[in-house]
This record gives C-alpha cells, structure tokens and sequence, in this order.
C-alpha cells in the first residue's frame, strides 16, 4: 500500500506549506475519509484515500496537466518580467506547487498551451527525439500562394540563416489569407518568421494542437481545462495533418 505523510501529500497537490497545514489540521479543516485529522503527520494510502482542506478535495495523482486557452499578452514564464505569467489565468482550484508552462508561445500569440509540474513528461514533450507536432492557423497579411507548400516542405531558410525543419502548410479552404501550418519544432517567433522569409506576414497566430492534445472550440480565451495523465499521453498520438484540416470547420 503507497502511504505517505499527509502533509506531504497536500503539499505536494497545493499551494499550502507543511507549516500552515499542520495548523490547519489541528483546528480540524483536514479530513481523510470523511473523519477529521488533527495530526499532519498522519500516514495515509495517496492512492486511495479521500482528503479535503478547507473543504475543497484534494486530488489522489501526484501531478497536475492544465490545458489553457493562452490569449494574447501573456508570457509563457514563472516570472513577469516581459508582462503578465499565463500562470496568473490558473484558477485557485487548479492551483499547485511547482506549475509551469510546458514550452512557449509568443507573448502576442495565442491558443493551446500545456502547463504542468510534470518535469519529466514536460522534458519527453520537448525533447527533439520525440518532434512533438504543432497544428497552428495563421491570418496573413497577403494572400496565401502555392508556392509556399513546396518551400515549406523543402525547409524554410530563416534571415539569421537557419534552416528550418521540413513544416506541412495548407491553405484554409474558402479563405485564402489563412493558413495551417504544422510544425516539429519551436523556435523564436518560428512561424511568422518563415512566413516572412517567403514574402508574407503573419497578422494572427493561434495554436490549435499540442501533440494529440486539441484545443476544444469551447475554450475560451484564458480559460482551462485539467485533464487525466491518460489523456495527456495523447501528446504522443498527434492527428493526421491532413484530416485535421480538413474538419477543423466541419462543426461550426
């Protein structure tokens, strides 16, 4: 049977340190199974006991997988240093320590965004070995042209002289100043520099996908979803570019 201390379980799970949950404890706001415990150093199954504090549940798994509609004017970081932190958008109850964003988007860039303390499933996501698919839609500041599928295709030659992984691009049926654009890897404003290397510009970018992860319609912007560590695995099963695309508008 997996025990552990029941403040370290809360600890690990919240934002409260042992010191307040001792306290807490003890003026009875802790109970494990429906009974109150006044002994933070009780020890407990963190599979399969129930605990509240403060009368809000605690959750069982250790780690915590948010999916966030990042909007526009949010840094991907711990800190504020370039503007507000997406992480200032988590809602109280979905609130622990050690929470980050897994991966980046540019701070006038929205869409779908990982935010997690999972360090080892944030390190298998970005690691290069493992090329984690990205399906983005994109308004351009002129019309999209064919051409851009094969220079894409072939790798995008950036100014500052990268060359850019091979990127699937595909225009948006009945609109032909937005795109898709599916991407292996994430460089600094990666996206509306390739577009500029081909003569465009990128006025909005969204972010559909992370991995098999998509961005429910639904979710609005700044909003959050917490999802099962079953489904967050699905960052490993990505869409098929092509059928994406082509039912991305099929329920509106």
């Amino acid at each position: 049977m997996p025990t552990i201390r029941l403040d370290k379980f809360i600890s690990e799970r919240t934002e409260y340190t042992r010191s307040v949950i001792k306290n807490l404890a003890a003026k009875g706001e802790i109970t494990v199974d429906g009974c109150i415990v006044r002994k933070s150093d009780s020890k407990i199954n963190s599979e399969s006991a129930a605990v509240t504090i403060c009368g809000e549940t605690v959750r069982n798994a250790k780690f915590r997988y948010i999916l966030m509609n990042k909007p526009c004017g949010y840094v991907c970081s711990t800190e504020e240093n370039d503007g507000p932190s997406v992480l200032a958008l988590v809602p109280p109850q979905l609130r622990s320590k050690g929470l980050f964003p897994a991966g980046r988007l540019d701070k006038d860039s929205c869409g779908a965004l990982l935010i997690t303390d999972d360090g080892d499933l944030a390190h298998r996501m970005l690691s290069p070995k493992n090329h984690v698919p990205k399906i983005y839609i994109v308004e351009l500041a002129e019309k999209f042209q064919n051409k851009y599928v094969d220079e894409f295709a072939k790798g995008i030659l950036l100014s500052d002289g990268y060359l850019c992984m091979p990127a699937r691009v595909k225009a948006v049926e009945n609109c032909n100043k937005q795109a898709f654009i599916e991407l292996h890897e994430g460089k600094y404003h990666q996206v509306k520099r390739m577009f500029a290397a081909s003569g465009n510009r990128v006025e909005k970018l969204t972010r559909l996908t992370v991995g098999g992860l998509i961005l429910p319609k639904t979710l609005g912007f700044g909003e959050c979803l917490e999802l099962l560590h079953k489904d967050v695995e699905n960052l490993f099963v990505p869409p098929d570019f092509e059928v994406f695309c082509s039912e991305f508008f099929s329920d509106f």
